[in-house]
């Protein structure tokens, strides 16, 4: 019994390795493929309402939450991670890169932090000053819609700093950290935490919530609404009686009804996070590889500028 134990253990392991290795080679045929095949799945960009269009975001819907595009990045995480550690400065570039980009991001809808609060002030002075029941904003096209719209709609500010500015507050380094061991060890091995924390943490996290937040944005987007249990043919075949159906059903009769943007958020969110996973390894393990020397790099943190120094340390 233990013997067979011991070899269903190593053949298990073995089919999982064989798998691995055919999804990684696959990867490469499945991008080619994509690539050169782009009215596949993004025929429904440009929508009539055709029946090809209709396979084409069905296509699209299931390759976007699959196992195939999942070997696609994790392939081509592989090969740029072999490139930059052949050459180090390309890797260093890449994280610039990446932090660039999630800085860009999060500086630019840190401002919706602002326009909720300014938005918040405007709707009380409506209501408790000049005790209006609508509001308008706009030039040109005015928005007009009931009070209660815009104060719901103060959410999608909170969603925007939350989702779009979460990576940029990791590269400032403004999340909370609970600190049991890392403070008290090694420079070296505190990158190697973080590289661990990358892989095991990060990047696992991310893809769950993309996962889930993918076929949770397009059941809300068209009907027959997709299951990630579906497989393409299956998906294909609903394509015949597709149409779009998009949410707009607020919580009150006057409400905001854009709840569809916070799904599109959650799944922006798992991409952004995913992106600095990968930079947030990268500078780990450059860091690790060159020493001390290397700490914060290239690093572009914000300063609130002379003086401040104490006040930047402590938040």
């Amino acid at each position: 019994m233990q013997d067979d134990t011991g070899i269903s253990f190593f053949g298990a392991l073995f089919n999982g390795l064989i798998w691995l290795v055919q999804n990684i080679a696959g990867a490469f045929y499945n991008f080619g493929y994509a690539v050169t095949h782009p009215q596949l799945w993004l025929d429904w960009v440009l929508w009539t309402g055709t029946t090809e269009e209709k396979q084409s975001v069905m296509r699209f819907v299931y390759y976007g939450g699959s196992v195939e595009f999942f070997f696609v990045v994790f392939t081509l995480f592989l090969i740029l991670t072999a490139i930059g550690l052949y050459r180090r400065q390309i890797m260093w570039g890449m994280v610039r890169g990446l932090e660039g980009f999630a800085n860009g991001i999060g500086r630019l809808f840190a401002w919706a932090g602002l326009i909720m609060v300014i938005q918040q002030i405007i709707i009380v002075f409506m209501q408790r000053i000049f005790a209006r029941p609508e509001m308008s904003f706009g030039l040109g096209i005015s928005l007009d819609k009931d009070i209660s719209w815009f104060a719901e709609e103060l959410k999608l500010y909170n969603a925007l700093v939350v989702c779009l500015c979460v990576t940029y507050t990791f590269v400032q380094g403004g999340h909370v950290r609970v600190d049991l061991i890392y403070s008290g060890i090694s420079f070296r091995a505190k990158r190697v935490v973080d590289m661990v924390g990358s892989l095991i943490f990060m990047m696992p996290a991310a893809v769950l919530t993309w996962m889930y937040g993918w076929f949770f944005l397009w059941r809300h987007l068209i009907v027959p609404k997709p299951s990630a249990s579906d497989s393409l043919d299956r998906l294909v075949m609903k394509a015949r009686a597709l149409r779009w159906n998009v949410e707009t059903i607020g919580f009150s009769p006057n409400g905001f009804n854009g709840y569809f943007l916070f799904k599109i958020l959650l799944v922006t969110f798992a991409g952004l996070v995913f992106l600095h996973a990968i930079a947030f390894f990268y500078r780990s393990l450059l860091e690790f590889i060159e020493g001390q020397g290397s700490e914060n790099k290239y690093l572009d943190k914000d300063s609130l500028g002379e003086g401040e120094e104490a006040y930047e340390g402590a938040h």
